[in-house]
Parts: C-alpha cells; sequence; structure tokens
C-alpha cells in the first residue's frame, strides 16, 4: 500500500465509514490536535531518561490510547464501521493514574511555569495541546456526531500530563517554577 492515495488533493479528508468532509471541519480540527498532543508525548517520551521507565510505559500507553481516540473522532456514531471507542475504564484509569503520580508531589499553593527538564517542558506542552484537543472537540460538538467519554477523556488526561510533567521535574530533583506576579 502507497503512503499517498491522492484523494485528498481535493482538501477533504475520509472518515471511517466511507463520508468525506473538508479537512478544516471540526471533527478534522479535533482529530488533528489529538494526533499533535501524540506526537508531543512522543517527544517527552523519547527526552525522559532510562531510569524514567515507569513514566516512559505510561506515556507509550496513553499514545495507543490516543489512537483509540483518533479512530474514535475519525468514526461518526452512526457508522457502520468498527472501531475501539474510548469508555469510562479509560476515564478511571486516568484518575488512578493522576493518583499515582501526584503521591510525592507538594500540594500546590500557587501557579507554576511550565519548564525545568526537558521532558517536563515537553509534558507541558503536550499538556496545552491536548487542551486544544479538547477546545476543538467543543467547538465541534454542534456539529458531528460524537462517543460522550472523549471529552472526559482529554480533560482528564491534560490534569495526568500536569502531573506527569510536575512529576519529571520531581524525579530529577528540579522544584516546580513559581510563577511571581
Amino acid at each position: 500500500m502507497k503512503i499517498y492515495t491522492r484523494t485528498g488533493d481535493d482538501g477533504t479528508t475520509g472518515l471511517f465509514g466511507g463520508d468525506r468532509v473538508p479537512k478544516d471541519h471540526p471533527r478534522v480540527q479535533a482529530m488533528g490536535a489529538v494526533d499533535e498532543t501524540n506526537a508531543a508525548l512522543g517527544a517527552a517520551r523519547a527526552m525522559l531518561p532510562s531510569e524514567a521507565e515507569p513514566m516512559r510505559e505510561l506515556i507509550l500507553h496513553l499514545q495507543h490510547e490516543l489512537f483509540v481516540l483518533g479512530a474514535d473522532l475519525a468514526t461518526p456514531a452512526q457508522s457502520r464501521a468498527s472501531v475501539p471507542r474510548i469508555q469510562a475504564k479509560h476515564i478511571k484509569s486516568l484518575e488512578e493514574a493522576i493518583d499515582t503520580w501526584e503521591v510525592k508531589l507538594e500540594p500546590l499553593k500557587y501557579f507554576i511555569l511550565p519548564g525545568g527538564t526537558q521532558a517536563a517542558a515537553m509534558l507541558h506542552l503536550s499538556r496545552v495541546i491536548c487542551r486544544r484537543a479538547e477546545r476543538s472537540l467543543v467547538e465541534a460538538l454542534d456539529t458531528i456526531s460524537h462517543n460522550s467519554y472523549v471529552l472526559g477523556y482529554l480533560n482528564r488526561l491534560s490534569d495526568l500530563l500536569f502531573v506527569l510533567a510536575r512529576r519529571a521535574n520531581h524525579d530529577m530533583g528540579l522544584p516546580d517554577v513559581r510563577w511571581i506576579p
């Protein structure tokens, strides 16, 4: 199979189930931001030191779930195409990960600036890209059929990425950078 199909040369892209939509369609915007989140997570994972293997494994797991989420978004709810879908259990898993990774962190009593280690900075970037995916999906909600769990997943994922960024710094002995107004 060739990487190019030429079917998108007219400015449209195909959804699972056969429909074609413009490449600037709100659904495609949300899918693109999810893809960007996944790519940023891949970069963050590559920046983590080898001793951070548990976090590297978690990020790889999240990348796989983001593929599920992307397929979910690319498949209208009424489509006959069969794809895995984000479910309540995925959101619960994110909440459990937040609780696990946050345990060693001091409670925040102030705003912090993104940064620290390269991996932490990339996790913060992943978080804001994920927030863009969430905003894009909210914008698309009145124009697309969708799985109601996807929005909750993105919301919780951005929370987890914030915790992972803080934890990446903590594990390297760097404190959070306090915002000074």
